[in-house]
């Protein structure tokens, strides 16, 4: 697989809606308000670890504008409505060559469906394409359904030792085998 051909792919989801993920562009800025509308404060909480009622305009500008060189994002699009399911980030990390740090965040009425299992399989085949050798990201330990995921996924997971309550989740991609890649 070429990183041209993993950048965009048509997904179905378990429910058989089809979904296009893509690269997130400044444009997608707009798709935001409405995908937000139908994601709940906790689930903001267990995504940007801090109590929020919604994302502020100053922190949409600075998720859609990114350097590529230094990060990614893919977006989640349903084919029959053009909205915003989810959205998955890669950033690396600084002063660390090799690794990066992800996030994702979905509609909270989509956990469950599939789409975020597929959205960080789309990550860890890009970060492969990149020449990445490690992901990794922070997960609030109350946040099973993400734990569970990781795991699945082959990521290992272990206390934060710089913040109580968090634990660290991290996946060798040598460890991916191909056939586990979209």
């Amino acid at each position: 697989m070429t990183e041209s051909v993993l950048r965009e792919r048509h997904v179905t989801l378990r429910d058989g809606e089809t979904v296009f993920l893509r690269p997130l562009t400044p444009q997608d800025g707009a798709l935001y308000p409405d995908f937000l509308s139908e994601v709940t404060p906790d689930d903001l909480r267990l995504r940007f670890f801090a109590p929020m009622r919604q994302v502020s305009p100053d922190l949409i500008e600075r998720l859609i504008h990114y350097d590529p060189r230094k990060a990614m994002a893919f977006i989640a699009i349903a084919e029959a409505s053009g909205r915003m399911l989810g959205v998955v980030r890669l950033h690396d990390d600084p002063g660390s060559e090799g690794t990066a740090e992800f996030a994702i965040l979905l509609r909270t009425r989509l956990k469950g469906h599939g789409l975020g299992w597929l959205m960080m399989k789309h990550m860890i085949a890009n970060a492969k394409a990149k020449g990445l050798t490690t992901v990794h990201g922070q997960v609030l330990t109350e946040n099973a359904t993400m734990l569970q995921m990781c795991e699945e996924l082959g990521f290992h997971t272990a206390d934060d030792p710089l913040e109580r309550g968090v634990k660290v989740v991290t996946l060798p991609l040598a460890e991916v085998p191909a056939e586990a890649l979209p």
